[in-house]
């Protein structure tokens, strides 16, 4: 039975109990506590490369349906992000259903590390939309499985900055590849989306020089990016905006069979996990001729980094490996053009052959 079916036949999958099994993942286990309110999904996808990390999502998803919807496609992202940066982990994800400002407290993510404990170390968590570094110090009391902590707990601290700079790395390496050339001092570059990894990924391509444009829906926002750089232009949206790169940073899905018309811009390499709403919309990118970096190669920076926490906080050489995700790009780029292929059918083949080597090795 597929998601959708699933999903249509209950109104809420919660009444399957702890565990639902689908073809396509190793596990999905539901969690229900009707005490703190914790609804939560933890979706294990492929766990040949090692143990499955990736971050909690808490979110006030419209349904149920929804929420499995959503785990099942981010942990699939996260097999192909961590086999892509070359790391020994497999994908997992997990989704808390509910708006974090009404419905998080410590006595829900206490609950919340216990449900993550249970899985014995098949699945590590992190934070993601709407949990925090304080966050995972909360769910750290109750499951030593958790990275991303502070590092007054003995964690990296936010990911942001790192997600921010293999986004960039990814960028400079696009536009090297589709406009021979290596400074970005010419380049306008779209960012949608100013929150801790859009924000900081408007520094990054200032400081090398690019003209950069940004779209922001929260007012507070926006007022960090002007008090930082009153340089940047701030418009209604930028994904149809003549801009040279278009960097999606807030949630995804916005690049669809419409509005891949609209774009302007010759390469889209942004953080925003799950770009596409379908596959086959990335065919319509390439009919027009618009370059797409993988969101999970050019976002693996933020993994790259909690990663590092799993061997005794090995900190000092995070930052020259995220820089290496540009060495990536450029090698999926060449490998496409060479192929007749998309880019994301060539990041796809190299990863597939990391996953089926791992495979190989077992059998």
């Amino acid at each position: 039975m597929s998601a959708s079916q699933l999903a249509g036949s209950h109104p809420s999958i919660f009444e399957l109990g702890g565990e639902i099994r689908l073809e396509s993942h190793e596990s999905v286990r539901l969690h229900h506590d009707e005490k703190t309110g914790l609804k939560a999904i933890i979706a294990i996808h492929d766990s040949r490369l090692g143990p499955a990390l990736g971050g909690t999502r808490f979110y006030p998803y419209a349904s149920d349906a929804d929420a499995l919807t959503d785990v099942l496609r981010l942990s699939e992202g996260m097999t192909y992000k961590a086999a892509a940066a070359g790391l020994p982990l497999g994908g997992g994800k997990a989704v808390i259903i509910g708006d974090p400002a009404t419905l998080k407290s410590p006595e829900l993510l206490e609950e919340y590390g216990r449900f993550v404990d249970s899985l014995g170390g098949r699945y590590i968590t992190a934070g993601d939309v709407g949990t925090t570094s304080d966050d995972m110090d909360v769910i750290g009391r109750t499951t030593s499985h958790v990275v991303a902590r502070t590092a007054a707990s003995g964690g990296s601290g936010d990911s942001g900055f790192s997600t921010a700079f293999g986004v960039f790395s990814s960028i400079e390496a696009a536009v090297r590849v589709s406009f021979g050339r290596a400074p970005l001092a010419p380049v306008t570059v779209g960012v949608e989306g100013a929150g801790k990894v859009g924000f900081q990924l408007i520094g990054l391509l200032l400081e090398a020089g690019a003209r950069v444009v940004f779209s922001e829906q929260s007012p507070a926002a926006r007022d960090r990016v002007h008090a930082a750089y009153p340089e940047v232009d701030v418009r209604d949206s930028v994904i149809d905006a003549e801009v040279d790169v278009y960097a999606p940073c807030a949630l995804g899905a916005t690049l669809t069979h419409d509005s891949v018309g609209d774009l302007k811009a010759r390469i889209v390499c942004g953080a925003a996990n799950n770009q596409l709403l379908t596959d086959s919309v990335e065919d319509d990118l390439a009919r027009r001729g618009i370059l797409w970096v993988p969101d999970y190669v050019a976002n693996a920076g933020g993994l790259i980094q909690v990663a590092a926490e799993l061997r005794s906080n090995d900190s000092a050489g995070v930052h020259d490996r995220v820089g290496a995700l540009g060495a990536f790009v450029e090698t999926m780029l060449i490998k496409a053009a060479t192929d007749a292929v998309t880019p994301g059918r060539a990041a796809r083949e190299i990863v597939d052959r990391r996953l089926d080597q791992v495979t190989g090795a077992i059998s």
